[in-house]
């Protein structure tokens, strides 16, 4: 049978082959060891604890006056003094025009008058009705003109106090030609000057007086929230005083933080079809007027305190590509697990987690870049020193 040498090559190649490997083999060092293993990673956890939280929401607001009104004149005349200057503060009853008196002084004077002739009336109707009682039992008079002296006493009785009330009317027509601020509280403008002719109930009102301390502050909540928040009260999970009052501090639009703190004092019964929202009323004490009418703030209200909340710091939690809430746990054997979270709502720099975690696990803090789930690290509690590794000696 004919021989074909690319045959009998390649068997003789793949022995050459095998015979260098084993050579290259042999010519490593006896005493090489395999490459170590890396260290564990350092990672920085947080142990988490069941503890009593204060439970608060942020609510957008507004500022509202506690009392304003409207000072309307309640006779007509000439205005003769303003008394007022336009943004001070003033009292309850404190004298801000005067409109000319002269005419209100001559009707109480008339009054007067007349309320003497009506009692002067009287008294003479009283001594003609004595007399016919005495000369009616002696039939010097008949019982008739007794009747007709008695019911002219009566008439006369009736003016007097016909004249009385008309006195009494006119004395206060006389004090409403002072008018005076109903409240204490500071004034805005004015555009009525000296000289200027008002009439009574006038729709234009001469200036408005606004109390600032305390201080409204109405606040919109989703009903969907409160409801949230009532169940919450009634099975427990949390805890409060009152269900209408409630603590609340505010941020004022620049950031920084009001120093007086107030209270939620009710909550509408009505819920805004357009927002789906009820509005909610707390009164501030306002003792420097740093808040006026109409700013927009944001309330931190407090709705309560759990007991058992369970609060991961914000730096420990990411975020999967379906954008759910996640972190880094180390078991017992310091193997790293991906745990999904629910979250509630963030209380400073913690989220209150309901769900995903419990009492008792280490949540990686820091270091979470350096670490994938499965992954074997040396974990150290925060606020605690780290153990330092031994010197080793020099060669």
């Amino acid at each position: 049978m004919p021989q074909f040498p690319g045959r009998q090559l390649v068997p003789r190649l793949a022995v050459l082959g095998l015979i260098l490997l084993t050579a290259a083999c042999e010519d490593q060092p006896r005493g090489a060891a395999a490459q170590p293993a890396p260290p564990p990673t350092a990672v920085t956890v947080v142990t988490l604890q069941r503890q009593e939280v204060p439970v608060t929401t942020l609510l957008p607001g507004r500022t509202a006056a506690f009392q304003e009104a409207e000072v309307r004149p309640q006779v007509g005349g000439l205005v003769r003094e303003r008394l007022l200057t336009e943004g001070q503060a003033v009292t309850a009853g404190q004298p801000l025009f005067q409109i000319d008196p002269a005419t209100y002084e001559a009707a109480l004077s008339r009054a007067e008058a007349a309320l003497a002739r009506a009692e002067a009336t009287q008294r003479a109707a009283a001594g003609t009705a004595n007399r016919y009682r005495t000369l009616v039992r002696t039939q010097a008079v008949s019982q008739q003109n007794l009747e007709n002296a008695e019911a002219a006493l009566r008439e006369a009785q009736a003016d007097v106090l016909s004249a009385r009330a008309s006195l009494e009317t006119a004395r206060i027509d006389l004090g409403h030609t002072r008018v005076t601020s109903p409240i204490a509280g500071r004034t805005g403008r004015s555009s009525v000057t000296v000289g200027a002719l008002v009439t009574a109930n006038q729709a234009a009102s001469l200036v408005t007086v606004t109390q600032l301390d305390p201080i409204h502050v109405d606040v919109t909540q989703p009903s969907a929230a409160l409801l949230q928040q009532r169940r919450d009260i009634e099975s427990g999970a949390l805890r409060r005083a009152s269900a209408e009052i409630a603590p609340a501090r505010l941020i004022l639009e620049d950031g920084s933080r009001y120093p007086h703190p107030g209270q939620i004092q009710f909550s509408e019964v009505i819920v805004d079809q357009g927002t789906g929202s009820v509005t909610l009323r707390a009164v501030f004490p306002n003792p420097d007027q740093l808040l006026l009418p109409g700013m927009f703030v944001r309330a931190e209200v407090e709705e309560g305190v759990t007991d058992r909340a369970l609060m991961v710091p914000q730096q420990a939690v990411l975020r999967t590509p379906r954008g759910e809430p996640m972190a880094y746990v180390v078991n017992a054997e310091g193997v790293v697990e991906q745990r999904i979270l629910q979250a509630g709502r963030a209380i400073g720099t913690d989220w209150m987690v309901t769900g995903g975690v419990q009492a008792g696990d280490r949540v990686v803090v820091e270091g979470v870049q350096r670490i994938r789930p499965g992954a074997r690290v040396n974990a150290t509690e925060r606020g605690t020193t780290p153990v330092a590794a031994a010197a080793q000696p020099r060669s």
